[in-house]
This record gives C-alpha cells, structure tokens and sequence, in this order.
C-alpha cells in the first residue's frame, strides 16, 4: 500500500512520513476516525514506508524486495490482528485461520468495514470479536526475531472489539514492548478500548475527507460510472467517508432495506398513536419479531438503529430549510417531506436518546424482541408530543 493509494489525508501522511525521516517512529501508535476514512490504509502505507529499501521524499519505492512482499501482504515481519468469528464446533479461533481472507480482502477492497469483512468470512449474522488466545499468538510472533527489516510491525484493526483478557496481555506488551517494534492499532470507536493501552499508544486522529476529495476518488472509480453531478451529490451526503460514498452510489439493498424498516416503524407508531388503530399495533410487534430474526443479525440491527438515529437527524435539521446540511438520498429526502414536521424539539432528543439505548443493549445481547417491541412503544409515545 502506497500513500498515494490513501485518498487524502496530506497532513497525516506528512506527519507519519516525518516521523520516519527523523528516526522518531513511537512504538505504538492509534489511528482514530470514522469508518471509511483511510486509516487502515495509512497504517498499511506507513508499515511500507517504514520498511522500505528505498524510500523517497513522499512514499515507498515499491520496488525494492520489501515493497513488493508488502504490497502482497505476506512481508515476514509484518503481522495483524483482527475481528473474527468462532465457527461453530470450534473452542478456540485465532486471527492466522483467516489470514489468508484478510490479505485479499485488504488486495481487493481498499476501503472497507467491519460488516463488509463479516459478510466476507461468512459471518454477517455474528459479532466479530478478538478472542483471548490471540494474546498467545501476539506473544509469540513478537518473540521472534525480525526476518528482513529493522522493525517488526504488529496492525491491530478494531482493538475495541478485543476480549478484555487478550487486551489485559496486550497492555503488558505495551508497557515493556520488544526492541524494534511497532505497533499500530486502528480504531472505529477509541472510548471502546480500555483507558490504559489508551494512555500507553500515540493517538492520530483521521479527520473525514472533504467532498471535493470523495467527489474526485468517486469519478476515479470506473465500476460506479457516475457523471460528475451525481458524484458531487454522493461525497455531500457521505459525511467524510468513503466508504459511505460508495455504499450510498451502489445504493446497496442493506440501506433500502434500513429505510424500508424505518418507514414501516414511524408510520405505524403514528397510526397507534394518534388513530388509536390496535391492529397497527399488532403489526409492530410482528416488525420488533422480523427485525429480531432478521438474517444480518446483531451487527445488522446495530446498523439499523444507526440509520435511523441519522434519519432523525436529518429530518429534524431538514426544518430549518438549511439544505447544505441535509444529507438525505432521493427516496429518504422524499419521504422527510411529510414526515419532519413530527421530529421536533419536544421529541428529538429523547427519540436519539431511546435508539442510542436500543443499539447497545443489542450489543449486550438482550433479547432482540424485548429491544424493538420497546423501542416501537416508546416511539408511539414520542411521536405524540
């Protein structure tokens, strides 16, 4: 991975490249940002750089023999870490038993998260997680003397979905690293990581990228095949994120399927709420069922109940008439027109405030039925005030 590979993200790449032209390299090392920015990427560049033979001012050679096992994925001193799930029948899992998916997942998809990559290893209804005896693995790959380079470099992707005893481990590594070592975690969501390897790692923050940037890696992008104007209106909406942009452009069936759901709750809420229709609710409590057992699973219902806290946002903001800050698609900017009018300031905040509760009690595995059926009798109530 090269840095000219990572869409933006100049003072970053300045920043990394500077750390290595000064012999400054700190030994562990957080990229934070929203999904979708280019962290992981980054991560994969500095590696190589870091690496490299043959280095220039502004990025690898990409030639030399470390370049091109890098670009492979397959350098003998770099190593990763990442979610993964535990088939069924299996006591133990470890992250080299998906290795070689990793590598061509990272090969064919520059820019991707955590479902994209479940959904790639079969397991989009689970939740991928770092398993403790990934600590042994980590352990013992660091142990090991460095093959080609001066650095053996460890890219831990989604630390915070570590198990707290692998993360414990990893603490203690941390704290008395091996000599040349670098360890590079990449994170979604930094407060998920336990404040002690929070305090013993550099944080970088990756900013979104600006629209005139996504703009430009969409028209780049020949599989999308979108005109100029249609590009403009995807990197306005994508709020900073690639990966954003290009679900919205393929308009991929989970976000239909998102507004689909979405759609069905208020209108229903609405019609028990201010009809007093009873069979309306009877059909809630089929769509908390449905939703419940949906095939997507926990991570499939967490991505809902984000949707929709952005859905309530947008069609709050939508009242003030402001459209440079409404990121809505054609479908959900048609539908906000009707319905904004009842998200207000009496209700929106509490509205976010119960999908936020809902999301992470799916994400403590309570029951999925108990979640939405609550959901849907509070949102009745809400969509009263």
């Amino acid at each position: 991975m090269y840095f000219s590979d990572v869409i933006g993200q100049d003072e970053i790449k300045a920043r990394l490249i500077r750390s290595v032209k000064q012999g400054r390299v700190p030994h562990a090392q957080l990229l934070t940002g929203p999904e979708g920015v280019g962290k992981l990427g980054l991560a994969l560049a500095y590696a190589q750089y870091i690496c490299c033979e043959n280095r220039s001012e502004s990025d690898s050679c990409g030639i030399c023999p470390s370049c091109l096992k890098y670009q492979k994925l397959e350098h003998p001193d770099l190593h990763f870490v990442f979610p993964v799930i535990k088939p069924a029948g299996r006591t133990s899992v470890i992250c080299d038993d998906f290795i070689g998916d990793f590598r061509r997942m990272i090969l064919g998809n520059r820019y991707f998260g955590l479902n994209d990559w479940l959904a790639f290893i079969g397991g989009d209804a689970k939740q991928g997680l770092i398993y403790a005896n990934e600590s042994e693995e980590i352990l013992r790959k660091l142990s090991l003397k460095t093959y080609e380079s001066d650095y053996k470099v460890m890219i831990i992707w989604l630390p915070e979905k570590m198990n707290i005893a692998c993360a414990n481990k990893l603490l203690k590594i941390l704290e008395e690293p091996p000599e040349k070592t670098l360890f590079l975690l990449v994170s979604n969501a930094p407060d998920e990581i336990i404040a002690t390897i929070l305090s013993r790692t550099q944080q970088i923050k990756v900013s979104a990228l600006i629209p005139a940037q996504l703009s430009q890696a969409l028209l780049r992008d020949e599989e999308l095949k979108l005109s100029e104007s249609e590009a403009n209106f995807v990197a306005r909406i994508a709020r900073g994120s690639y990966l954003n942009a290009v679900r919205i452009a393929k308009e991929n069936d989970e976000n239909k399927i998102n507004f689909d759901r979405f759609v069905q709750l208020m209108r229903l809420a609405w019609q028990v709420g201010n009809r007093k229709d009873h069979a309306a609710l009877k059909t809630l409590r089929r769509w908390s069922e449905d939703l419940a057992a949906s095939p997507g699973g926990r991570e499939g219902q967490k991505n809902f109940l984000a949707y929709s806290q952005r859905m309530i946002r947008e069609n709050f903001v939508l009242r003030f008439a402001e459209s440079e800050i409404n990121y809505m698609a054609g479908n959900e900017s048609d539908f906000a027109q009707r319905f904004s009018p009842f998200i207000h300031e009496r209700n929106v905040e509490e509205l976010m405030n119960e999908f936020d509760l809902a999301e992470r009690h799916i994400e403590q595995n309570v029951s999925g039925k108990m979640v939405f059926f609550d959901l849907a009798l509070k949102t009745i109530m809400l969509l009263k005030k």
